[in-house]
């Protein structure tokens, strides 16, 4: 309902385990690592527990979206299943057929039969099996005993089933059991994800208000997100319900900054137990809401106005006029008025700095002055991108969101103005919450993001320094080169593990490292190492390169 009026592409607090939405803070990581790690397994189990609201089904999803094409996937989703019926769902989920004897009951050994004939073959054509178990802390004791047997199909080599146990904190109690040490002595890995911190939940709010399309000021302001968190207590679905109808409320009451006090308010309704009712909350929320709704067809115009009208501030970007904005008939909902105008009023002052920066309008100044960042000086008239080349470090251009420039944590030019035919270029310098900077002919500006966005279509072009012998051809399936001899390489550094002997090549277990890498750094995840891969590999593996100021 508010997403309109915030510019969002659709509501960013939704409960449902997302993966689009999906924020990987660094032990979110870590228990991504630790699911892709059970599928390269040897057999055993892996086991992923947390709080309730934690995160632990969306990083499940994400990693069921990531499993190699040579993995057979078992899910399930609903554990509260005698021994038969497991069974009878593992051998439904990996597709084996079993056909029950009609002459009398069904026995385990009708299921296992055929799943450890279908397990075999598999092994022999060279695939894994997988079978993964969400809400793992509600099955019986006699289940995780049978599954405890399923491990014990096995070759002289390897077992022939990695088993993912995914679980609230009982989970680990249940395992730990007496009864069940010969399960937990077979636990390869286990990770149990914890609330986010007070950073990580501002983090986690900005993320995924700018995954669904934020590009203004981030509308909650440094107290909101305080509260946020510690009424949250930092548990990603808790922070999902609070934020939802904080932002609701302030869109219902004409607010374009949801405050403290909003979040406070906010609280009482969606978390009753640890706060007291608010009552005039309630009424003035749902009674704005209500207006808002008679008067849906303002609600456009109001949006229109309430958002870009408070980028009209900056000097050095010089906002052309904009129209007018349609007439609000006399019938108008009060609350659609205030919709209107207390976004202007509550929108952060711009910072003005004592030089403005002349906007360069010569492409090839602006790689010149973002070379010079690199400590790379380029001879006049040098084709920059070509001489840069030449020193390993390469030209990448690409329409990418404020969220990933963020992740990737490099300056690079922006293109302004691109669609009037006469672009202007400046350098990204630093990206806050609220702000950027720009510099351009060595003097900076910090304007409004909204100001940003009026001029900026996302083209972003930036440096990135390549390993040698590299050539930038695209590497099939199986090829190699100097190129997939260092991702292994750098691949290896990361995890922390010996690097590969010999020649590498893009085979089906190296793309599964590489999307397990790509997926982990917020990139898209295609198992096909890029520039922007390459980039995150530098990072990750401590390359000095120039960094984009993400700080106030």
């Amino acid at each position: 309902m508010y997403a309109a009026y915030y510019g969002l592409k659709q509501e960013p607090f939704s409960i449902a385990p997302d993966p689009r939405l999906l924020f990987m803070s660094e032990q979110h990581r870590e228990a991504l690592a630790h699911l892709l790690y059970g599928v390269q397994g040897g057999g055993g189990f892996v086991l992923l527990t947390g709080e309730i609201g934690t995160g632990k089904t969306t990083v499940c999803r994400s990693f069921l979206e990531q499993v190699p094409e040579h993995c057979n996937l078992a899910y399930i989703f609903n554990p509260k299943l005698t021994v038969l019926e497991l069974l009878e769902t593992v051998c439904h989920e990996f597709g084996v057929p079993v056909q029950p004897p009609a002459q009398r009951a069904a026995t385990v050994k009708d299921y296992l039969d055929p799943l450890n004939a279908f397990l075999l073959q598999a092994h022999a054509a060279g695939r894994n099996n997988v079978l993964v178990i969400d809400e793992a802390q509600n099955l019986e004791a006699e289940v995780l005993e049978q599954l405890r047997l399923l491990t014990n199909l096995e070759t002289a080599e390897r077992k022939l089933l990695q088993i993912i146990l995914i679980g609230q904190p009982e989970l680990r109690a249940i395992v730990a059991r007496p009864e069940l040490e010969q399960l937990a002595q077979r636990v390869i890995a286990r990770y149990h994800l914890k609330a986010l911190g007070e950073r990580e939940t501002g983090q986690y709010v900005r993320h995924r208000l700018e995954v669904c399309g934020l590009e203004r000021p981030l509308p909650f302001d440094r107290a909101a997100l305080r509260r946020v968190h510690a009424l949250s207590g930092g548990v990603p679905r808790r922070i999902n319900l609070l934020c939802d109808r904080a932002l609701l409320g302030a869109y219902a009451n004409g607010d374009g900054l949801v405050t403290g006090a909003i979040v406070g308010r906010a609280a009482a309704e969606v978390f009753p137990q640890r706060s007291r009712p608010a009552k005039a909350w309630r009424r003035t929320a749902f009674a704005g809401v209500a207006g808002l709704v008679v008067g849906a067809g303002l609600l456009a115009a109001a949006t229109r106005v309430g958002g870009p009208a408070v980028v009209a501030t900056p000097v050095v970007l010089q906002q052309p006029p904009r129209a007018a904005p349609p007439a609000t008939p006399a019938a108008a909902p009060v609350q659609v008025k205030a919709a209107v105008a207390a976004p202007v009023a509550a929108a952060p002052a711009l910072r003005v700095l004592a030089t403005s920066p002349s906007l360069l309008s010569d492409e090839d100044e602006a790689w010149r002055e973002l070379a010079q960042s690199w400590k790379l000086p380029l001879a006049p008239g040098a084709e920059p991108c070509a001489a840069l080349a030449r020193e390993q470090v390469h030209c990448f251009t690409k329409t990418l969101n404020l969220s990933l420039i963020r992740q990737l944590a490099r300056p690079g030019i922006v293109t302004l103005d691109a669609q009037s035919g006469k672009p202007s270029y400046a350098i990204l310098a630093a990206v806050t919450d609220q702000t950027a900077t720009l510099r351009a002919a060595g003097t900076e500006q910090t304007v409004t993001l909204a100001a940003l966005a009026q001029r900026w279509q996302g083209e972003f072009s930036t440096l990135w320094r390549a390993p040698e012998g590299y050539r930038g051809d695209r590497v099939n399936d199986g090829g190699g080169g100097p190129g997939i001899d260092w991702v292994a390489l750098q691949l290896a550094a990361v995890k922390g593990v010996e690097p590969p002997s010999g020649k590498s090549v893009l085979d089906t277990a190296l793309k599964a490292q590489v999307r397990s890498f790509q997926l982990a750094q917020g990139l898209p995840a295609d198992g096909r190492p890029g520039p922007l891969t390459f980039m995150q590999l530098n990072r990750a593996t401590g390359v000095q390169e120039p960094r984009l100021r993400t700080e106030p």
